[in-house]
């Protein structure tokens, strides 16, 4: 079978009696054959067929014989897109790449339950808490909720965002699930289920810079004297050492030495995973050392029920979150006056230490904080041991 070539000729065709010249220039099909376009047998005639056999050269050599297997209709259709498109400052290509882009994202992405299932479970084996895990899934899960048919690869930021300001909660509570679908967005990138991280796109909430909830020096005294031997520990050690709630749960008596003066948080019951040495006031100790063990929980049994009844009879009705663990920064900044050092006892950054316990209470109200002490104590200035 002869082939094809790309060429412009003369050609004679016979309209009606007689033969009329004009410009052919011959294209190859795609699988064999050929089409011709005819222009008029005169100079503009030459000039068109000439820029037409050029372009088709040029388009051959991009993209080969299917160049020209372009209908009349799908070429009309092109020109309509790429019409629009420029309007925004886009291409066919482009569109055509981010159109295939978004499919392909859709065909491989998963349900957004799907996504949380496998995120915490990818959080769980990376050894992060019980507590953990399940706040993740109690905000996730009212997420994946409300966007059940949705495959986790198609929702946008808008829709994200949306979701969010339809909450109704308080600036940082909004801001707390927006930062834990970021953490589901980035792991769904990371393993291919979506193109980008469209939580990351979304505005944060504009959080009132308001003060953290504190115990007063008497109502810290309250607390205090409102304990029984079995709920004293967790009191004091949450007043006066600030260990987060976790994990004083998995404290072992073992792990505080009135002998060098330090409260050991290990690496492993610690929420950030590193460990930490918290220096033992000198209120701290007299409220403890008479309930010392060698080994053992610090807490007892059924910790949330006795502590009700702890601040029942302190008649602290009202309980903001790490309300202890907020007065221990707190009145510790105020001592000290040094972020960094408070850091590394409460185990947080410097910045987020000065930016919460700054200035919140003046120095003489420190120093009665830490001269909260048991009655039968000589009620002398207590400080802080040189270990601290």
């Amino acid at each position: 079978m002869r082939k094809t070539t790309l060429q412009m000729t003369k050609a004679r065709i016979k309209r009606g009696r007689t033969r009329q010249v004009y410009y052919c220039v011959t294209v190859p099909k795609p699988g064999g054959g050929r089409t011709r376009r005819f222009f008029n047998f005169s100079p503009d005639g030459k000039r068109e067929a000439q820029t037409f056999l050029h372009l088709a050269k040029q388009q051959q050599a991009n993209y080969g014989a299917a160049a020209f297997s372009i209908s009349d209709r799908l070429r009309a259709e092109a020109v309509e897109c790429a019409g629009k498109l420029a309007e925004v400052g886009h291409t066919l290509t482009g569109a055509t790449h981010f159109f295939l882009l978004h499919l392909r994202a859709h065909e491989k992405s998963i349900s957004v339950t799907d996504a949380m299932e496998r995120l915490i479970t990818s959080r769980t084996k990376a050894g992060r808490s019980e507590r953990y895990c399940r706040d993740l899934r109690l905000r996730l899960g009212r997420f994946a909720k409300d966007f059940e048919k949705a495959a986790i690869g198609t929702i946008t930021a808008r829709e994200i965002d949306t979701w969010l300001s339809g909450l109704q909660v308080a600036p940082g509570t909004r801001n707390t699930f927006r930062r834990d679908l970021r953490t589901l967005w980035s792991y769904c990138e990371k393993h291919g289920y979506c193109q980008t991280n469209e939580a990351r796109k979304t505005e944060r909430a504009g959080d009132v810079d308001k003060p953290v909830a504190i115990l007063t020096v008497e109502q810290a005294t309250d607390l205090l004297n409102a304990c029984e031997d079995d709920t004293l520990p967790y009191v004091s050690i949450s007043l006066f050492a600030g260990v987060r709630a976790a994990e004083i749960q998995k404290l072992d008596w073992s792990e505080i030495d009135f002998e060098s003066g330090h409260i050991e948080i290990r690496a492993s019951k610690s929420k950030t995973k590193k460990r930490r040495l918290i220096p033992i006031s000198q209120n701290l100790a007299s409220w403890i050392r008479p309930l010392t063990k060698l080994r053992g929980p610090v807490i007892p049994s059924q910790l949330r029920k006795r502590f009700d009844a702890v601040k029942t009879r302190a008649n602290l009705q009202q309980w903001p979150q790490n309300v202890m663990r907020h007065s221990y920064g707190t009145y510790r900044l105020a001592q000290c006056q040094d972020a960094a050092r408070v850091s590394l006892e409460m185990g947080n950054s410097p910045q987020m230490i000065f930016d919460h316990y700054r200035e919140l209470v003046k120095p003489k109200q420190a120093e009665r904080y830490w001269n909260i002490i048991p009655s039968n104590v000589d009620n002398s200035l207590v400080q802080f041991g040189t270990a601290a």
